[in-house]
């Protein structure tokens, strides 16, 4: 462990002390070290749910500062905020959302938004107080904190919100943490990051032994229960978040054609997945093992798609590629103990790093304790999620 992150992991041993939920919660986040203004953001990318810390930062700050600034974070991801942000005005959404959740976390910097700073009752969605905090007029860039600094005309009413609170008083809240970041849960469909996030509290909540905070008890029972996506539209959408294929505009290359006035085409790397298929008795089915590459076959169809399959139980025994429309059927006699670490050791020695692992599994075995690749845990029915990290789905066949 470097010396520049022993803060925050000193931090998540407090969290795990005090709110063990969140601390369990967290450690399904891989973590990314910036340089950024702030000392926490979160975000779920492709798939993949990131802690993003800036030590220096995050050490300006007290213990019980720093605890309560986690809680804030992973209150952002429970509440999927980031990916509810498509469509509005940055800096509003990001307020309202601050509002939302800042009232229950006990300890946090004075500088925090809270909604009696801006004349608001406490209690609200972020929905409500984005409706509140947004001016009915103000169309302009999505992206600013849609504050200018021009003089107004001396005739002209002040910035009086639907409600009557000035608004620039909500102008002068910011955030607590990065929301910056937030923009990269764009490659993540609101349904994967809800599976995403469904998958961690389970785990967090077996870990804790159900002991809950009170004030996110409704919200994680709800998370709780059955998804309501099927596994299917959940397989799809985690290999659509993993890498987008074709060209794409870009406005650093003329086009060939029409020259500086149309962006060029910038080709996209090929779509890179690694699967692999655990070869113990419990996924030594041929019908469950044909559901499953049906369904990989459907999506890899029609795209630049490279797939590496490898057959593993307490070693890799075959490995297989295909381009365009894999056929993993194959049935193999695994015998012993399955480890799921050598699969994730291929993925670190290939030339061409796959942009996802989908692994098939009943989850009984070792594996690796950080997550590298974004990962979806393919199950059995009663398999069990074998790391807190990465998205779990059941394939009842």
């Amino acid at each position: 462990m470097s010396a520049d992150l022993r803060g925050l992991e000193n931090a998540v041993v407090r969290l795990l002390k005090s709110h063990p939920f969140y601390g369990h919660f967290l450690l399904g986040f891989r973590r990314r070290q910036v340089s950024a203004d702030y000392a926490l953001g979160v975000t779920i990318g492709n798939g993949t749910p990131v802690l993003c810390v800036n030590p220096q930062r995050l050490a300006d700050f007290s213990s019980d500062e720093q605890r309560a600034l986690l809680e804030h974070v992973l209150k952002h991801v429970l509440h999927l905020h980031m990916a509810r942000r498509k469509g509005r005005h940055g800096h509003d959404w990001d307020i309202a959302c601050d509002l939302a959740i800042n009232p229950g976390i006990a300890g946090l910097p004075p500088q925090a938004a809270l909604p009696h700073k801006v004349k608001l009752e406490e209690g609200l969605a972020a929905e409500e107080y984005y409706r509140q905090l947004a001016r009915p007029f103000d169309v302009g860039n999505l992206e600013g904190r849609g504050v200018g600094d021009a003089s107004r005309d001396a005739g002209q009413v002040v910035d009086a919100g639907e409600d009557g609170f000035p608004a620039k008083e909500a102008d002068a809240l910011r955030t607590l943490d990065d929301h910056q970041v937030w923009a990269e849960a764009d490659s993540t469909p609101q349904g994967l990051a809800e599976e995403v996030v469904r998958s961690m509290v389970r785990d967090a909540y077996r870990k804790s032994r159900g002991e809950l905070p009170g004030d996110v008890r409704s919200l994680v029972e709800g998370l709780l229960a059955p998804s309501p996506i099927p596994w299917k539209e959940v397989l799809r959408q985690f290999v659509a978040s993993a890498g987008r294929v074709g060209r794409r505009s870009t406005w650093k290359r003329e086009h060939r054609r029409f020259g500086h006035d149309t962006p060029g085409n910038r080709k996209r790397q090929r779509l890179r997945l690694l699967v692999g298929i655990d070869v113990s008795d419990s996924t030594n089915r041929r019908d469950l093992r044909e559901t499953f590459a049906h369904e990989l076959v459907q999506i890899a169809r029609g795209r630049d798609s490279h797939v590496t399959v490898l057959y593993a139980g307490s070693r890799i025994q075959r490995i297989d590629s295909f381009v365009g429309s894999p056929a993993l059927v194959e049935v193999f006699e695994g015998g012993g103990f399955t480890d799921l670490r050598p699969v994730f050791e291929y993925a670190r020695s290939m030339p061409m790093r796959p942009a996802a692992v989908i692994y098939l599994t009943d989850g009984i075995g070792p594996a690796p304790e950080i997550m590298e690749f974004p990962t979806l845990w393919v199950l059995t029915r009663d398999g069990e999620k074998p790391a807190p990290w990465g998205v779990e789905l059941r394939l009842d066949v």
